[in-house]
């Protein structure tokens, strides 16, 4: 999704070309996973010329919170404070990081 975003348009070649960049992948991984994320509504497609075209279906902070939810709903059955505990305790947050979460929360307080 992140490269979708960044090329605002992509092939799944695209797509796959800068991930190769990073890591070994195989194409039809790439082309699994962008069908999977048009099924699950991440994605549109169109066909141009002889490839389907792929652009974000809904902006990117939506999709974010959305894989978070399912992430929180799948791994800690709906609730959030293990996922912030571990957060805190184990990411190694920054100072900042810290402050920002701190904020946050004495903002959601008022």
């Amino acid at each position: 999704m992140k490269i979708v975003w960044r090329l605002d348009t992509a092939t799944v070649r695209d797509v796959y070309e800068t991930l190769r960049e990073r890591r070994q992948i195989a194409y039809t991984t790439v082309m699994t996973m962008m069908k999977i994320l048009e099924d699950k509504g991440y994605l549109k497609k169109k066909r141009d010329e002889r490839a389907y075209v792929y652009r974000p279906a809904r902006p990117e902070q939506q999709v974010v919170r959305s894989m978070v939810r399912d992430f929180v709903d799948r791994v800690f059955d709906g609730s959030t404070q293990p996922l912030l505990l571990h957060l805190v305790r184990d990411a190694h947050l920054s100072d900042e990081e810290r402050d920002e979460l701190l904020r946050l929360l004495d903002e959601d307080e008022t």
